[in-house]
């Protein structure tokens, strides 16, 4: 429901879950972990936090493109609401705040998702995107909370991170650089069959990529991807993961350490956070398949690829060094 009063519009979104009050609110208040609950969000960040208050920085699809912008957030587990206000605001939003509300009901819980919002220069084609951006992000982020919410055991259960490592003889440049240019890694890397790499705007990736797997089998994945090189940092969310996964995200870190003869070196870091799905799972790998056992097999193989990427980034920048 969208109404508006001057340049000021309102909008109202529901739905009732089948899971506690708590383990939605629980969702709803780890923002950490929105990437993996959300589908249009890419990345969040924490960049000031106490008990009560966030002050974030997050990248989320809005009508198909990846926006950023920084919110101040209040939470209060006694009511189970969270309001949110955007500090830095992505144009053509001028203004944009809202709340969660979580009441409790006799078989679940009923959340609430409220939005109030103004575009730059009270534009009408402005208010439209903004408009059709939060009614589509919004029924998905529900439509999302509710199906993680009514299977939140399973959802945590079938969640794990893992990472592994490289350190490298080079410049912290270098090796950032490597990583970035994925549009060159089908000459780089032998797991990698094909790229098509889109940059929409600077340090925003868009990536479809072939690759093998272990077995010889070829997959096809899109990824959106956030680089920030003064920081020596990629993350990124797979758009449309292979059929085992509800979810995946990772990031590539790029740091400087000394080894024990305290000579300067870079240690770059793959990251992975998977989110198994388990019916397709049974149906890719056989219905007797466990949990456990798909956990473990996911995880050899991402971590085989980004072994042999960060082995190739390594040989590449010593060697051109």
């Amino acid at each position: 429901m969208i109404r508006s009063s001057a340049a000021t519009h309102v909008a109202e979104h529901s739905a009732l879950i089948m899971a506690p009050a708590a383990d939605v609110y629980e969702l709803v208040a780890a923002v950490r972990g929105w990437p993996d609950v959300f589908g249009p969000t890419v990345h969040a960040e924490v960049l000031e936090e106490t008990e009560r208050h966030q002050l974030l920085r997050i990248w989320a699809f809005a009508n198909g493109r990846v926006r950023n912008w920084t919110s101040r957030r209040s939470l209060d587990p006694a009511t189970r609401t969270v309001t949110f206000r955007q500090v830095v605001t992505a144009p053509p939003v001028a203004s944009m705040g809202g709340e969660w509300r979580i009441m409790e009901t006799a078989d679940g819980c009923r959340v609430t998702l409220l939005h109030d919002y103004r575009a730059t220069d009270d534009d009408p084609e402005a208010l439209r995107l903004i408009e059709t951006a939060v009614d589509t992000n919004s029924t998905t982020e529900l439509r999302a909370l509710k199906a993680t919410a009514e299977r939140f055991a399973d959802f945590t259960q079938s969640r794990f991170t893992f990472c592994t490592h490289q350190d490298i003889s080079g410049t912290r440049q270098d090796v950032f650089d490597f990583l970035a240019r994925a549009d060159a890694w089908p000459s780089r890397l032998p797991h990698v069959a094909r790229v098509q790499l889109r940059e929409d705007e600077p340090g925003v990736q868009h990536l479809t990529m072939d690759t093998y797997s272990p077995d010889g089998s070829e997959h096809t994945t899109s990824s959106v991807r956030l680089c920030f090189p003064e920081r020596g940092l990629i993350v990124y969310k797979q758009t449309t993961p292979p059929p085992v996964m509800a979810g995946h995200t990772g990031r590539w870190v790029v740091e400087s350490v000394q080894d024990e003869r305290r000579v300067p070196m870079v240690r770059a870091v793959s990251w992975h956070t998977v989110v198994l799905d388990m019916d397709g799972v049974r149906g890719v790998l056989g219905p007797t398949t466990k949990l456990a056992e798909a956990g473990s097999m996911i995880r050899r193989s991402l971590d085989a690829n980004s072994s042999a990427t960060l082995l190739r980034a390594k040989q590449y920048v010593e060697q051109s060094g």
